[in-house]
């Protein structure tokens, strides 16, 4: 590879090189062809088994001298025998020093490579999207068999190759740079540039016939599009197909509305603010008045959360969505093939069919936990009782918000945490300032501490834990279990049809496209984010996508996620904190805004947290944010649209903010980040101009 470029051979595989040359190569393959396709042969071998650039020439130049027929049975021997090569180099240079130190990573890319690595290579091969040298040294570190790469190889490049060697006989013709315009040479190109699309569309003809060629296509269908699930992305899903004008049915076994309406986002936002009406009360000193009390019943609060969401229940009901066009049916879904899904001892035949059925609560396998009653996020609204002592599994989101909660509507509350910190997805200096807010308001919470077992005796709650590797046993009246969800992916037809499920969740493409083509997958059960806002918008992208996929597909865009967590202070967060900057590698500067300076939020007795804003150095360019502060789940929509449109931080400084308000702090922010990038040098200058200016 070094004497390639000390002695620039490069400059030999050249067009111009080439013209210049091609009456003599003629001549010298007219009168010693064996030769001639000896000499090409080897040269191409090691151009292509050294990963060397001048591929693509050479295949032209092939095609030039040797005509269609010739050029491509020599080209298509020579480039596969001299791709395994540059295989077995990679393999056995690098394969075992890879496998030993990213062996984890690659894991599941062994295992896809066991199951399915010789269709996977073949599409690789047949689409060209990265170059093929990169394709032969990575393969290399996989456990694909060196016969099987061949074999693959030498039938999925062919295609490429007569186009590519088609071309080069069109090269051959060229006199002057108006024969670029010649009608061959322009056929050729536009061969060349069609391929890819030709390529692409029969791959995923050849992988939708793969799964689909055991199960009758129906003659005529009854739906266009069939949702399994009635939560935030189900309803999406089918709004979106009732509004393009399809024929839609909507199937949810349960309520409409879902998690979040029932038992999720709605009811714990408002057992929320009603307890951060009973913490205002009791901080009325703060506010400037001598006393103030709230008397409460715990059970009236409950019911206000089943007003609450009543009172929202309109808006996911099944009569408003009938008027949309959606057809709603209740009962059990079963998907029977690719093409029909069963409810109700009825089959509905459909072109697709989008899975959104949404998640249940984690319940730990801890033991004793099925001999006891505990609470759910899911079950936790029929309380009307509270506890006076009240344990809590978890230290996520779920769990601080209701934690939080409870504390503050008098039940004596204890955390338990297995991981270092609570809010571990976020920084510790994050987490730092909600387990302070904690201890501030009277509540235990135990981080790094592993729940063992639990038991009731006489009425109370043992949980026995392990912290530093010594048992620590809790007591409570009531355990409440808020570890987060796991999808419902079970129980509907997935298993019987195949479906890959991969780390609980339905494996999807950025099409939100299952392993069955004809199935979609939203909300939940698609992960990766338990969001009703991310639910939405992945709803989007199957509904339209199993409309429309077959003219023109949508990649789902995840580049900004923003998400929130209901405590007091509220966490808001977009885009990448410091964490995840240092797992991925990425260069990032941290500017910092306290509220503590902030007027409103003085005035409002909630100057506490920060804003921190990561930036690519040097540059006022937002890679994520973070406020942890009063409506901070509000302020961060500001981030939001600055890293949805593109805008830095000087724009945010250069947008006039109303006076006195918390949204103020994003400009301070921004003011924080200018001061520390503002030009010295210029401003000495400046200073002496000024010095000057006075006389």
């Amino acid at each position: 590879m070094a004497l390639f470029f000390v002695f620039d051979v490069p400059q030999y595989l050249t067009l111009d090189a080439f013209k210049a040359r091609q009456n003599d190569i003629d001549v010298f393959y007219h009168a010693n062809p064996w030769v001639t396709i000896c000499m090409y042969f080897g040269i191409y071998l090691a151009v292509t088994a050294l990963s060397l650039p001048g591929a693509t020439l050479m295949t032209l130049a092939g095609g030039a001298i040797f005509g269609v027929m010739v050029g491509t049975v020599v080209v298509s021997f020579a480039s596969t025998i001299g791709a395994t090569l540059a295989f077995l180099v990679s393999r056995f240079l690098l394969r075992d020093w890879v496998q030993a130190r990213f062996g984890s990573n690659f894991a599941a890319v062994n295992e896809g490579i066991r199951k399915d690595g010789p269709f996977y290579l073949f599409t690789l091969r047949l689409v060209p999207i990265f170059p093929f040298f990169v394709i032969n040294l990575l393969m290399g570190l996989t456990p694909i068999r060196t016969l099987v790469y061949y074999v693959v190889s030498q039938i999925g490049m062919f295609p490429a190759t007569v186009v590519y060697v088609n071309a080069g006989t069109q090269l051959a013709k060229i006199e002057s740079l108006s024969g670029i315009l010649s009608p061959g040479l322009l056929v050729s190109f536009a061969l060349l540039g069609v391929f890819p699309l030709v390529a692409k569309k029969s791959v995923e003809y050849l992988n939708s016939h793969k799964v689909l060629r055991h199960h009758p296509k129906p003659q005529r269908f009854d739906r266009n599009l069939v949702v399994i699930g009635a939560g935030s992305a189900g309803l999406v899903a089918a709004y979106i197909a009732a509004a393009v004008k399809a024929r839609v049915t909507l199937i949810e076994k349960h309520r409409m509305g879902g998690d979040c309406l029932h038992t999720g986002c709605v009811p714990s936002k408002a057992l929320i603010r009603a307890a951060k009406y009973v913490h205002q009360i009791q901080r009325a000193r703060d506010y400037g008045m001598n006393s103030a009390t709230v008397d409460y019943d715990f059970a009236e609060i409950m019911d206000r959360v089943q007003r609450i969401i009543k009172t929202i229940e309109p808006h996911d009901s099944v009569e408003r969505y009938t008027q949309l066009g959606v057809e709603c049916i209740h009962g059990q879904a079963r998907i029977t093939s690719p093409y029909s899904v069963e409810v109700n001892g009825k089959t509905l035949t459909t072109r697709s069919i989008v899975v959104a059925a949404g998640a249940q609560p984690l319940v730990p396998p801890i033991d004793g936990i099925d001999a006891i009653d505990f609470w759910t996020s899911d079950n936790l609204w029929q309380m009307r009782k509270r506890p006076q002592r009240l344990l809590v599994l978890g230290g996520g989101p779920i769990g601080c918000e209701l934690t939080q909660a409870f504390a503050r509507l008098g039940s004596e509350v204890t955390q338990v945490e297995m991981l270092p910190r609570l809010l571990s997805k976020e920084d510790p200096e994050i987490s730092d300032i909600i387990h302070q807010r904690f201890a501030h308001e009277g509540i235990d919470a135990r981080v790094d501490t592993t729940a063992k077992s639990v038991r009731r005796d006489d009425g109370v709650i043992h949980l026995v834990c392990e912290h530093q590797g010594e048992p620590v046993t809790l007591e409570g009246d009531e355990l409440l279990v808020a570890l987060g969800r796991r999808a419902h992916v079970t129980g509907y037809g997935l298993e019987e049809l195949g479906v890959t499920v991969t780390r609980g969740t339905i494996e999807v493409d950025d099409y939100m496209r299952s392993s069955v083509p004809t199935i979609f997958a939203c909300g939940d059960v698609a992960g990766p984010y338990q969001f009703t806002h991310t639910a939405a918008h992945q709803a989007w992208y199957a509904s339209v996508n199993a409309l429309f996929g077959v003219f023109k597909k949508f990649k789902a865009d995840y580049s900004v996620i923003p998400w929130a967590t209901f405590t007091d202070p509220e966490v808001a967060h977009v885009g990448i904190n410091e964490i995840e900057a240092k797992e991925k590698g990425v260069a990032y500067e941290v500017t910092r805004y306290d509220l503590k300076g902030l007027d409103r939020a003085i005035t409002e007795e909630e100057a506490h947290g920060l804003v921190k804003v990561l930036t690519v150095p040097g540059k006022d360019k937002i890679l994520g944010a973070t406020i942890v502060g009063a409506h901070a789940g509000d302020l961060i929509a500001e981030y939001v649209a600055a890293m949805r449109h593109k805008l830095g931080l000087n724009k945010i400084l250069g947008t006039i903010h109303v006076y006195p308000t918390l949204a103020e702090a994003s400009k301070f922010a921004a003011g924080e980040w200018k001061r520390a990038h503002a030009p010295q040098g210029l401003l000495r200058w400046v200073e002496r101009f000024h010095r000057w200016r006075l006389g």
